[in-house]
């Protein structure tokens, strides 16, 4: 049956939407009698995960209603004033539905017909009748607006982060049965979980709330045979952001797959990688998903733990400086990375900014006239200027790196060395005289040489290739909102860290507290580093060391020539007011 109605035609013709999937909504609608456009767009959205935003700005086109996207950054105080009056004029359960499906009453105006102005994600949603049948206000105006818009919007007005949460919470609590046997999870009984907009709401909200709130990762957890419970990773340690009861996590986990990209809902015996990509506050966000199969005490039931990477490009750090190393650290880093040979090398634990300190380097020396290789797994942002490989099945990470060395590079940045073949190349592009940069897993600077040895790299190659091993943490920052003077009780630690009894009775040395502007007291994190350069006296003392690599002395030499510790860098920012004493120790405990 071909295609009927205006409103197919255009969203195939225009929207580019696949005819044969409007053919087949139309084909089914017209047997229940249903083919209206509202009742199209819904079966787009619902059962084709087509794209809201797309679907239904074309319907509000078709009838010919309006478009207005606010920017929540130009809306002013006064107008935030007069929206909550206009919202306080409305019944509170009305309000709260229509906010919920993202219908906002934006603005009375008087003067013009005692029209009330509306923004709607759906322009055709019957709650909009209930407002000219329930209130005062007889004369409305609908415009169409992006979901998104309309969710920032509510937030701004709301003065929260959590407006979504504060929804949720209120909503009734999801009742399952979806659970059987380990061999026979009920699947309809999950797909009427799914179909209930609260699981949706709630996955749509975290992943907007982990942009909101700096999350560097969401965790998914299931709690139970009823529970699940959502985490966010601010400023490095986990917090509990919502714990939804009524609910099995196998419900949870088969909306995660469903809105991914790249995962199998139906599998869950074994790992999977995904991704899913969302607009949030006018920017593109792109999610990262693992998911792992995991062991649960009721042998039956197969749970899984889901995490999300959040990865915004607006976090991308492009100015060098903006690091915040030390001095010399940063002198030394800025000589090592400005020359046409050699490796650099980054090291530290998952989550110590590695990355972030490669992407802010590549971006100091990227030119035109530069041909810039990256060779990562997966690769996270999209660095301008930089021909970035893709790995996969038909090229492995190996195959990358052989590759590497006949593509004419200047500038490589290798993910991870990981392994002796990853090492060989390196050595032998820095040696032929190409830039290398890469990362390694270790605890400081002197072993990551050690490492690099043990993986049968000859130590005057080592010596001669290397320009310099950035070793880094990071540690959160202190609230300049709250901050306050060291407390007596907690000085035992402070000397023992290596301040001085003057400096703490100073009150220049501070503590966390803690207030509404920030996270127990801390707001962001700031790098603490140890940067060991390659000076002569480094190289000669690797060379002689032809049997062990002497750590130890490594270290002495380097310290001679003004190379901070990792605790002397965490003491240092301690001293500038930046964090306190027992997050240094936390992050230098090895030492």
């Amino acid at each position: 049956m071909s295609i009927t109605g205006n409103f197919g035609k255009y969203l195939v013709n225009v929207q580019q939407i696949d005819a044969d999937i409007v053919n087949r909504i139309c084909d089914h609608l017209n047997v229940s009698g249903d083919a209206t456009p509202d009742a199209i767009a819904n079966a787009l959205v619902t059962d084709y995960k087509i794209d809201y935003d797309t679907v239904y700005s074309a319907l509000a086109r078709h009838y010919a209603f309006g478009e207005m996207n606010i920017p929540v950054d130009s809306i002013q105080a006064s107008q935030i004033k007069q929206i909550k009056k206009l919202h306080k004029t409305f019944d509170e359960e009305l309000l709260r539905q229509l906010l919920e499906n993202r219908i906002f009453p934006l603005r009375y105006l008087p003067k013009k017909g005692d029209i009330l102005q509306i923004l709607a994600a759906n322009p055709l949603h019957p709650l909009i009748q209930s407002i000219s049948k329930d209130t005062r206000y007889k004369h409305i105006d609908v415009y169409w607006s992006k979901r998104n818009a309309i969710e920032s919007l509510t937030c701004k007005i709301a003065n929260c982060h959590e407006s979504f949460l504060d929804t949720i919470n209120e909503a009734p609590q999801v009742i399952s049965q979806a659970v059987s046997t380990i061999d026979d999870v009920d699947e309809m009984a999950v797909d009427e979980e799914i179909n209930r907009s609260i699981l949706v709401d709630i996955f749509d909200s975290v992943l907007i709330e982990a942009v909101r709130q700096d999350a560097s990762d969401i965790h998914i957890i299931p709690s139970g045979r009823m529970a699940v419970e959502l985490y966010l990773r601010v400023d490095g340690r986990l917090q509990l952001w919502h714990r939804q009861e009524g609910t099995p996590a196998e419900a949870l986990a088969a909306v995660v797959k469903d809105r991914c990209v790249g995962i199998d809902r139906f599998e869950r015996d074994s790992a999977q990688d995904g991704y899913a990509q969302r607009i949030v506050d006018d920017h593109l966000i792109r999610y990262r998903v693992s998911i792992l199969p995991i062991v649960s005490a009721e042998y039956e039931r197969r749970f899984e733990s889901i995490v999300i990477r959040v990865i915004d490009d607006r976090k991308v750090i492009t100015d060098f400086h903006k690091l915040g190393f030390q001095t010399q650290a940063e002198d030394e880093f800025v000589k090592s990375i400005n020359t046409s040979k050699g490796i650099v090398i980054v090291t530290g634990p998952t989550g110590s900014g590695k990355s972030t300190t490669l992407m802010a380097a590549l971006n100091n020396i990227i030119t035109p006239s530069l041909n810039v290789l990256t060779c990562e797994d997966p690769v996270e942002y999209v660095i301008k200027g930089a021909r970035q490989l893709k790995i996969g099945h038909k090229m492995t990470f190996d195959q990358a790196m052989r590759s590497i060395l006949r593509h004419d590079p200047d500038v490589v940045m290798v993910g991870e060395i990981r392994d002796k073949i990853t090492a060989d190349i390196a050595v032998k592009l820095a040696n032929t005289g190409h830039l290398t940069l890469s990362t390694l897993h270790t605890n400081d600077a002197p072993s990551a040489i050690t490492r690099l040895y043990k993986m049968g790299i000859e130590p005057f190659l080592l010596a001669y290739s290397i320009n310099i091993i950035i070793a880094q943490r990071l540690v959160r920052k202190l609230c300049e909102h709250c901050k306050e003077p060291i407390s007596a009780d907690k000085y035992p630690a402070a000397l023992q860290l290596g301040l001085t009894k003057e400096e703490l009775d100073s009150g220049s040395i501070f503590q966390a507290v803690g207030c509404d502007k920030c996270n127990d007291g801390f707001r962001g994190r700031i790098n603490i580093a140890e940067a060991l350069y390659f000076y002569p006296e480094i190289r000669a003392e690797i060379i002689r060391n032809s049997t062990e690599i002497d750590e130890e002395r490594i270290r002495n030499l380097a310290q001679a020539r003004g190379m901070l510790s990792m605790r002397d860098s965490g003491i240092a920012r301690i001293r500038e007011g930046l964090t306190s004493v027992a997050e240094v120790l936390y992050a230098t405990t090895e030492e």
